[in-house]
Formats: structure tokens, C-alpha cells, sequence
């Protein structure tokens, strides 16, 4: 699968401090677009790539956003790509400027289309000091981007963003781990909410999946398969990078009662969008019993629970049957060794 750039350009923020000990970020804009080269597209590639992998928030605009306006206007064509990404760097420094974390970066703006959707995306990449070797075989100090590991970058779907009024994920940013999050300041620079709640969504078919084997009234290994059959599902969707389709999950599960699990979802109003992002974690909970605490971390399939695990709620203790070789055998060494 290829990527076509249509725009590109790279500027830079970079943190002055004054005498008094503020700082404030200062931009460095090119005079030009970048011309489209195929280290050009690899790069956006690249970071395409990444970008998908990394656990994301979903927004929409606020009525007052300039950066909203801003954008509206180059697709409106009123304002061409290269003033449009002068008054975005210009935007971004005044807002990340308020913070201490705040430092120098090279902003990449750039509007490209894959699998015949049109997006635009922005992010603030760190530069790294690295060693080259020449043809010489000497030694230099070399700069790069580093485009595996960024927290402050956002993605517009322009292609749902103009064709869809009511969509609310047409946005999307990277969920920091800052304190407040970070991405809540890219947020900010956007002018943007949150949109579409993936955790609350995932959260919300796992307990659809349950209550419709209990209306279905299967026994426990019946619920265990059904749950199972969501579960390779949706892994098979987070692989593949794609959503899970409400109706294509339907189709893969039995009916029960006379009832598609689409018609059941509905009829209970459970408040599902037709595709879902995946959320990894949440989903393991279809076919694993997990948690972790005071110095503990278990997990184990739902299927050994009352067989090799039996749990005792009364006394809060769970009992194990036939321990993992590999653990019984660090319990055996730990033995022998007080011994």
C-alpha cells in the first residue's frame, strides 16, 4: 500500500529562555513547500505507520476554533498550504509556550491521501544527535528526525470531515503521559473536544456480548465459545489495523432467540457506533480474568475458572491447580535455597 503527498512542509519551534529565566518558543518557517520525493513519501509513510500504532483520543472541532477557521479556509481554498501552516506554527508555539514541557521540535504539516482518504497531518517531532560514517570512512556528527517516537501529533480524516457533519471522530490525536496529557495541550492548539470514546464503546459491546448469551440463555461453555468467537474477531481487526463493524461481528455470531446480535444491540440501545476502534486491553477481558496489586499480577483464561482456579469469596482467595512448570520451578529453587 502507497501513500501520495499531495503538500508538505517542515518549520521549527525553538525554546529561547531570556535573562529572567521565562522562555518562550520562538518559529523558524521555511520559505517554500517541500518538493515531493520518494524519501519525502517514505518519510510520511513512516509516519503514517507509526501514527496508527499508537493508542489515540478522538475529537471534534469547538464552533470557535481557529485552527478550525484556519483549515475551512484552505479548503475553501481562500488561503494557500504554506500561509495556512505559518499561522498553525505560529498557533502551536503560543499555546505550547505556556508550559514548562515544552521544547524545541521540527513541525511536519502535511496533507496526503491513503486508501483513497484524504487526511492531514500534524506533529512535532524531536530531533536526535547520531554518528555517520563516510565513504572516507571518517566520522561525523549527524542529525535526525525521530519518527518512531512522538507524543504531540494529531490526524484530520478530511475526506469524513467534509462529508460527514455529524461524525465524531473525524480528529484524532496521541494520548500522552505527561501529567495532564499532553495531547490535552495539542487539543488546545486545535481548538478541539473529545469526540468518540473508544474505552467507553469497547466497554459497552463486552457487556452486550454478555447480556446477549444470558438472554440466549447459554450455559457456561456456550458463553465462553461466543465469547471467544468476539474476541478472535476483534484481534483479527486490530492486526489488520482496521475497526470492528458491528454488522460484520453480527454475522459471525449464532443467532439466539430469533435475535442477530445487531438486532439485540439495537433493540437495547447500548449506544454502539457501527464500527468500533479496538482497544487491546479491554478486549482481553472477553477471554482472560486479569488484576494487579499490593504486589501481585495475575491473569489466566476464563475457561480454567472453577476448574484448575477456584475462587472462594468468602476468604477472598483463589486457589490454583497445577501451577506453570516454569513458576513451580523458581518456587523449588527459592526452597531449596532457604534451606
Amino acid at each position: 500500500m502507497s501513500i501520495t503527498v499531495n503538500q508538505i512542509v517542515l518549520h521549527q519551534l525553538v525554546k529561547q529562555t531570556a535573562e529572567d529565566g521565562n522562555f518562550q518558543l520562538d518559529t523558524v518557517l521555511r520559505d517554500d513547500l517541500l518538493q515531493i520525493s520518494p524519501e519525502v513519501e517514505q518519510l510520511m509513510l513512516e509516519l503514517h505507520r507509526a501514527y496508527q500504532g499508537k493508542a489515540k483520543g478522538y475529537g471534534v472541532f469547538k464552533r470557535e476554533s481557529l485552527f478550525a477557521q484556519q483549515l475551512n479556509r484552505l479548503l475553501e481554498r481562500e488561503t494557500d498550504f504554506l500561509p495556512f501552516s505559518y499561522e498553525s506554527a505560529q498557533l502551536l508555539a503560543a499555546e505550547l509556550g505556556k508550559y514548562a514541557f515544552a521544547e524545541s521540535g521540527t513541525l511536519v504539516l502535511c496533507q496526503y491521501n491513503f486508501l483513497a482518504t484524504d487526511y492531514l497531518f500534524i506533529a512535532l517531532l524531536d530531533s536526535r544527535i547520531s554518528m555517520l560514517v563516510d565513504e572516507n570512512l571518517e566520522i561525523h556528527r549527524t542529525q535526525y528526525l525521530n519518527i518512531n517516537q512522538f507524543d504531540l501529533a494529531a490526524r484530520i480524516n478530511l475526506t469524513d470531515l467534509q462529508l460527514n457533519a455529524q461524525s465524531n471522530r473525524y480528529l484524532t490525536f496521541i494520548k500522552g503521559r505527561v501529567g495532564r496529557k499532553v495531547g490535552d495541550f495539542f487539543m488546545d492548539f486545535l481548538g478541539a473536544d473529545e469526540g468518540l470514546n473508544p474505552q467507553v464503546q469497547n466497554q459497552c459491546l463486552l457487556q452486550a456480548v454478555s447480556d446477549y448469551c444470558v438472554q440466549g440463555e447459554l450455559n457456561k461453555e456456550q458463553t465462553q465459545a461466543v465469547k471467544k468467537q468476539v474476541f478472535d474477531y476483534c484481534k483479527g481487526q486490530i492486526h489488520a489495523g482496521d475497526d470492528i463493524a458491528l454488522a460484520e461481528l453480527s454475522a459471525e455470531l449464532p443467532t439466539l432467540n430469533e435475535r442477530s446480535f445487531a438486532s439485540f444491540t439495537h433493540e437495547r440501545d447500548y449506544g454502539l457506533e457501527e464500527t468500533i476502534p479496538p482497544v487491546r486491553s479491554t478486549l482481553k477481558a472477553l477471554t482472560k480474568f486479569s488484576g494487579s496489586g499490593k504486589g501481585i499480577t495475575i491473569s489466566f483464561d476464563a475457561a480454567l475458572m472453577n476448574q484448575r482456579i477456584i475462587w472462594d469469596e468468602e476468604v477472598d482467595s483463589l486457589t490454583i491447580h497445577g501451577l506453570p512448570a516454569n513458576l513451580r520451578d523458581q518456587l523449588q529453587r527459592n526452597l531449596k535455597h532457604d534451606n
